[in-house]
């Protein structure tokens, strides 16, 4: 397979190798995976034993100081904070945070994070042990954290609370929100996982798009369409890895109607076109970008082999309409004909001259039938 190696800006997956080179790591669980609840062996003052969180041995929890109850527990949805402290297996602490807050389900952490805290309850201190599907996968995090990589955590639930009203916040703290999940979904892109990265940049799209009861500056409405632009481009890309050609061609689209000059969005839609085989469509959408940036390689390798392609579903074309019309074969026709010879001819044309010559001979036979 051929690399991809479209330049990008850094807020828009620059700094990514070509997704063809990077191994894809297990897929982590769904956001909507549902932890087993603990037994009655869990309750307050009886000593924890690990609990395995998925029923795989892949991610296990131990409570080291006992919560409030499990209805205290924190729901999806809602933003919650804890205190975490990451280590490797052999000790080494590779992340530390008093008060990280994130909210939870919407995948704006790590897989084993946003699983395992779900079976806190408020106030409890515990162990989450998870292997590297659940973390980092097989590319890591460097420089602290190896590939594949199993991470211990030791969490604290702090505080729980229902989201913000997306209605009331200001221009800064939705821009500042719908980047935030913009950028988690630029990591799962980075990892190679497509489905989550949708799935954080359909949330971004959902913050910027959402109504407002405050009032936004100029610059702040340009921000937004900015983040949104940036989503949608991106939303097409993951879109067009995973064969989506339907939904990343209506993200191409969406980022036309706001800035028809973008030549992402341009690029990607040629590509999703060729992807369908519609290399008549796409190419002169190709030939615009490239007319927006003449110097850019990438375009014009694209461009060159669809001209290629192209020209070869028309000499296929050509010949099977030559064998319906029973013409002599391609080898057989001098070559004079043969360019004259139109390459398509569509098939209302074909049925249609059917029809009358078939109209000629039926009325042929009744004007016989009379005399």
């Amino acid at each position: 397979e051929e690399e991809e190696e479209e330049e990008e800006d850094e807020d828009d997956l620059s700094e990514l190798p070509p997704l063809e080179d990077v191994g894809r790591p297990p897929a982590p669980p769904r956001e909507d995976a549902q932890p087993p609840q603990q037994g009655a062996g869990d309750a307050a003052g009886e000593p924890q034993e690990w609990l395995d969180v998925l029923g795989n041995g892949l991610l296990k929890k131990k409570t080291l100081v006992a919560g409030q109850g499990m209805d205290s527990r924190p729901q999806k949805g809602q933003d919650v904070t804890i205190r975490l402290k990451a280590t490797l297996e052999d000790g080494t602490v590779v992340e530390e945070d008093p008060a990280l807050t994130f909210t939870l389900g919407d995948c704006d952490v790590l897989q084993a994070l946003d699983l395992g805290v779900q079976l806190l309850e408020m106030g409890e201190t515990a162990l989450i042990v998870s292997e590297a599907k659940y973390c980092y996968g097989a590319q890591g995090r460097s420089p602290d954290i190896p590939p594949n990589a199993s991470l211990t955590l030791e969490v604290e639930l702090l505080a729980a609370r229902d989201a913000p009203d997306l209605e009331l916040l200001s221009g800064k703290e939705k821009i500042q929100l719908a980047n935030r999940k913009r950028e988690r979904g630029n990591f799962f892109y980075q990892q190679a996982d497509y489905v989550l990265a949708i799935n954080s940049y359909d949330i971004a799209l959902r913050i910027v798009g959402s109504s407002s009861k405050v009032d936004f500056s100029p610059d702040e409405e340009a921000e937004l369409l900015d983040v949104k632009v940036k989503c949608l481009n991106n939303l097409a890309a993951s879109q067009l890895k995973l064969d989506h050609f339907k939904a990343a061609l209506k993200s191409c689209n969406l980022v036309l109607e706001h800035q028809p000059e973008n030549i992402k969005a341009l690029f990607r839609k040629g590509k999703v076109l060729a992807q369908q085989g519609e290399y008549r469509e796409a190419i002169p959408i190709l030939k615009a970008a490239l007319k927006l940036e003449p110097s850019n390689k990438t375009i014009h390798a694209e461009l060159s082999k669809l001209v290629k392609k192209h020209a070869d579903q028309r000499n296929v074309e050509t010949e099977m309409y030559r064998k319906m019309l029973g013409n002599p074969s391609a080898a057989s026709t001098p070559r004079k004909c043969k360019d004259k010879l139109p390459w398509s001819i569509p098939w209302k044309w074909l049925f249609g001259a059917t029809a009358i010559a078939l109209g000629g001979v039926a009325l042929s036979v009744v004007i016989a039938a009379r005399n």
